[in-house]
């Protein structure tokens, strides 16, 4: 078992001021695999204090010491990243045949696009009468969930970072080893102390202090819409930024005339990748009707290429979902899919008896589903797709955008400018043509209750910032 005694605040490794501690539990064995600390309110104070002093130094450095400072982090993390391998594999049961490519180089990858867009703050645009320019917004709190979590600390960590902001980071309590580990890589670095301040423990006992403290100008949420709810109102009465994001439904279109061997592999792959424990993954395949019976057929085939198993075998694809919670969860939406008359074309509830003690379920998809389903409209987070018949296009793309949820979509046409006509009409913050996967350079963020903002690329950089205007006397010297 590991065990990390110690919060990281203000450039020092200190015990939390309560003492209290929490168990880290491996969803595969459903044995503790670490502890670590659990902060409180004192310890939020500390944090947040250091990440204010801290802001004054840091958001005035140059933009090239800024970005050096970040490849240095990566760097860090490119010497360390057998660790962070096995923190995730560990602590989330993602499989370790996967973990190295989706969960951790991707997200040193990721981590140096941001060291390229730091001189982006140099910028100003220069008018006659005005001057516009860019700042830090000043201290963020980053609270990051446990499907991704390097990748969704990344994503937060490296803006903020180029921005010139400070933070204070709140991993999920399930997977809280990687962000102990890049602390303890940011430690060796020269990065000015309190500029990244690391708390390990329970959101709802500190989750609100964070995000209503007075000294944070800013909260990054990524999460349940749920949670993001009483996240916005915890920061609504001292008027901070709220970046979310947030739940999703997504829809992927099978326009009649696609590759249809192609685009229902994709769709399956896309929901089966690490446990269907995505936020944008694409939950809902819309199919031509009259194609429904080779869909269910292809589909199905696909699906039984996903092995459940022990995720430090090479040969599983599919580890246990991140917790015993969230596997009662997805079982009750199969339960439910069933109850509501939807067809179950494989899996279910039941597992091979060696895997009974993790929070394992089987790769399951239904078909002949309603888009009033309950399995359609709630994210089940795991690995279930709803297979959803349409009989012309228009009625597939009102299909998709009947939800509450915008964050993600996906068309696959007979041809990418068909793709792109239907992708224009859909209700989401991104769309996968062609079979395309996630690009860390392109805005990613959701309409409708899927939150607001936008994180990776330019567009995620600039939710660290605010504008500036320098009114300029055009008659003075």
């Amino acid at each position: 078992m590991n065990t990390f005694e110690q919060l990281y605040i203000d450039g020092n490794w200190i015990n939390s001021q309560g003492g209290d501690t929490l168990d880290v539990i491996n969803p595969a064995t459903a044995e503790v695999y670490a502890t670590v600390p659990s902060a409180n309110k004192q310890d939020v104070e500390l944090a947040v204090a250091a990440a204010k002093r801290a802001f004054g130094e840091w958001s005035v450095q140059p933009t090239a010491v800024r970005a050096a400072m970040i490849n240095a982090i990566a760097d860090g993390m490119e010497a360390r990243k057998d660790e962070l391998i096995e923190s995730i594999v560990g602590s989330m049961g993602c499989p370790i045949s996967i973990a190295e490519d989706i969960q951790v180089q991707g997200s040193i990858d990721a981590l140096r696009s941001f060291a390229v867009l730091a001189p982006e703050m140099d910028k100003q645009e220069t008018f006659d009468s005005h001057i516009v320019l860019s700042e830090a917004v000043g201290v963020c709190v980053l609270i990051n969930p446990w499907n991704y979590p390097l990748s969704q600390l990344v994503g937060k960590l490296g803006p903020a970072l180029a921005a010139g902001c400070t933070v204070v980071v709140k991993p999920a309590e399930q997977t809280p080893l990687q962000d102990l580990i890049l602390a303890d890589i940011i430690n060796q670095t020269p990065l000015p102390k309190g500029v990244f301040n690391l708390l390990t423990g329970v959101g709802s006992q500190i989750g609100e202090v964070l995000c209503s403290h007075p000294d944070v100008d800013m909260v990054s949420f990524t999460g349940s819409t749920q949670a993001g709810i009483k996240v916005a109102q915890s920061a609504a009465p001292t008027v901070k930024r709220v970046c979310q994001e947030l739940g999703g439904k997504s829809p992927f279109i099978i326009a009649p005339g696609a590759d249809l061997n192609a685009a229902v592999r994709y769709g399956v792959e896309d929901i089966m990748i690490n446990t269907g424990q995505s936020c944008n993954a694409l939950a809902r395949m819309l199919v031509p009707a009259e194609q429904l019976k080779d869909v269910e057929r292809i589909a199905i085939s696909v699906a039984n290429e996903w092995q459940l198993g022990d995720p430090r075998d090479i040969d599983t694809n599919m580890g246990p979902l991140s917790s015993h919670l969230q596997q009662s969860r997805v079982l009750a939406y199969i339960e439910k899919g069933i109850a509501e008359g939807a067809t179950l074309l494989c899996g279910g509830t039941d597992v091979a008896k060696e895997l009974s003690k993790g929070a394992y379920v089987a790769p399951t998809i239904f078909s002949n589903v309603s888009n009033d389903m309950t399995i359609a409209q709630e994210e089940i987070f795991g690995p279930v797709l709803c297979i959803i018949p349409y009989d012309d296009i228009e009625q597939a793309i009102a299909i998709a955008n009947d939800t509450q949820f915008g964050l993600s979509s996906a068309v696959y046409a007979a041809e990418r400018k068909s793709a792109i006509e239907i992708a224009k009409k859909l209700r989401a913050g991104q769309c996968y043509l062609q079979g395309a996967y996630f690009n860390s350079d392109a805005p990613f963020g959701g309409y409708k209750q899927s939150g607001n903002g936008r994180e990776w690329g330019l567009d995620g950089l600039k939710e660290y910032t605010e504008t500036k205007a320098l009114l300029i006397d055009t008659e003075a010297k």
